[in-house]
C-alpha cells in the first residue's frame, strides 16, 4: 500500500531565496498533535486564534485531538466540529477520532474523515481515560474498518508495553504520542527494529526542557508526560534519527487555570525557532526538520501536501520570545524569554500569501481548509 504525500519538488529540504545565504524556503509544516478546545473551551483557545499561532509559527497543516469537553467519540459530534471549524480557520485542520472502547459501532462511520484514532492510557487533560482490557477489542474493531490510518496512544510505562502487546497481537499501526523517557524510547526502537509498525513523537519541551526547569517554571511547567531528566533528554537527542516526528502538543490553558495546576503547554509558535536554533548550534540540520515536520508527518498520518504552499525563513534574525507577542489566546509560553535564532517571515498557502512578520495575518477567518486523509491505494 503506497500513498504519495510530498511533492517531488519538497525533496531538496531548503531552497536559497534570492541569493540570500540566510532566507531559506521550506515546505508548509505539518502539526499532527494540536488541541485547539474548539468547540467547548474557546476562552483557551478557539479555532481561529490556534490556526492563526500556527501559521505564525510555519505550520500549515495541523490535526487536531478529539478530547474536548465533549469527547469527540461520535460521528454526529465529529460532523458538528467540522461545521465549527470551516467557518473559522486559517490553516488546513483535520481531525482524530476518540475512544473509550464503547463506540466501536461508530469506526466505520468517521474512517474517510479522520487521520486516526487516539486513545489515552494515562492521566491527562479530559475524559477520554480507557480501560487497559479493552485494547484488543479498540484495535481489531479498527483494524477491520480502517487498518492503515493509525491509532494514536498516550501511553508510558507499564500503558506502553500493554499497547505493544497488542500491537504484536493485531499487527495494527500504531503511533506512540510525545515520548519523553530513555526507558519508553528504548523500549519503541527495540519494537522498530523487530518490525512492529510503530511510530513515535517527541515534543520540543521535552526535548529543550528537563524537571529542572519544571521546578523553576512552577505550573507553568506541569505538562502530561512531566518533564524528564537529564539523562532522558539526552537519550532523545542521541536517538533523534530514530524518532519519526515533533510534534508540539499544543495544549493552551489560561493563566489562572494553570496556577490551578492543569497539565498542559502551548508549542505552535515556538516549534520551529527552537528547531531552527538547534540547526544554528549543529545539534540537528534542516533535512532533519523536514522529515520530523513534514516528510514523516504526511506520510505516518496521510496528509496531503500542495506543491504552492511553503514558508520563508529567516536564519538570522535572533530575538527573545515574548509571551506578548504570541497570537495563542491563552498568551504565554514555557519558553518565554528565551533567545533563538531562526525566524518565519512569510507563509504561503496554496500560492497565496497568508502571513508576513511584521503584518499579521493576511487573510479572513474560514480561508483555511478542512482536510481528509489520503485514500489507501492496495
Amino acid at each position: 500500500m503506497v500513498i504519495i504525500f510530498v511533492n517531488s519538488a519538497f525533496l531538496i529540504a531548503c531552497a536559497r531565496i534570492a541569493g540570500s545565504m540566510a532566507l531559506f524556503r521550506l515546505p508548509g509544516l505539518i502539526d499532527p498533535h494540536v488541541h485547539l478546545r474548539d468547540p467547548g473551551q474557546t476562552h483557551k483557545e478557539d479555532f481561529f486564534s490556534g490556526t492563526t499561532a500556527a501559521l505564525s509559527g510555519g505550520f500549515t497543516t495541523i490535526l487536531d485531538m478529539p478530547n474536548n469537553k465533549i469527547a469527540i467519540t461520535t460521528e454526529q459530534l465529529l460532523k458538528e466540529k467540522i461545521a465549527i471549524a470551516k467557518g473559522s480557520i486559517v490553516a488546513d485542520v483535520g481531525f482524530y477520532f476518540g475512544s473509550m472502547g464503547d463506540n466501536l459501532n461508530e469506526f466505520p462511520k468517521v474512517v474517510d474523515k479522520v487521520f486516526g484514532l487516539k486513545l489515552y492510557l494515562n492521566q491527562t487533560t479530559g475524559n477520554l481515560l480507557i480501560n487497559k482490557n479493552k485494547l484488543k477489542s479498540i484495535f481489531s474493531a479498527w483494524g477491520k474498518t480502517v487498518r492503515h490510518l493509525p491509532i494514536l496512544v498516550h501511553a508510558e510505562n507499564e500503558s506502553l508495553r500493554s499497547v505493544l502487546d497488542v500491537v504484536k497481537e493485531t499487527k495494527q499501526n500504531v503511533h506512540v504520542c510525545h515520548v519523553s523517557t530513555q526507558a519508553d524510547l528504548a523500549l519503541i526502537l527495540r519494537e522498530k527494529e523487530s518490525r512492529l509498525p510503530i511510530s513515535c513523537g517527541v515534543t520540543p519541551h521535552h526535548l529543550f526542557l528537563t524537571e529542572h526547569d519544571a521546578n523553576v517554571l512552577g505550573p507553568f511547567g506541569k505538562m502530561k508526560p512531566p518533564l524528564a531528566k537529564r539523562k532522558d533528554v539526552d537519550f532523545l537527542w542521541k536517538n533523534l534519527k530514530a524518532i519519526d516526528v515533533v510534534e508540539s502538543d499544543h495544549a493552551p490553558h489560561t493563566r489562572k487555570e494553570k496556577l490551578e495546576t492543569t497539565f498542559g503547554v502551548t508549542g505552535l509558535e515556538t516549534t520551529l525557532p527552537l528547531l531552527l536554533t538547534a540547526v544554528w548550534e549543529k545539534r540537528l540540520n534542516i533535512d532533519d526538520i523536514v522529515r520530523l515536520c513534514v516528510t514523516n508527518p504526511a506520510r505516518i498520518f496521510g496528509c496531503q501536501t500542495d506543491p504552492n504552499t511553503h514558508i520563508e525563513v529567516d536564519q538570522s534574525i535572533s530575538y527573545t520570545i515574548e509571551n506578548r507577542k504570541l497570537y495563542t489566546k491563552c498568551g504565554w509560553s514555557p519558553f518565554a524569554n528565551w533567545r533563538v535564532k531562526g525566524k518565519v517571515r512569510r507563509v504561503i498557502l496554496r500560492g497565496k500569501k497568508v502571513f508576513e512578520d511584521g503584518k499579521g495575518i493576511s487573510v479572513a477567518k474560514g480561508s483555511g481548509r478542512i482536510i481528509f486523509p489520503v485514500p489507501c491505494a492496495d
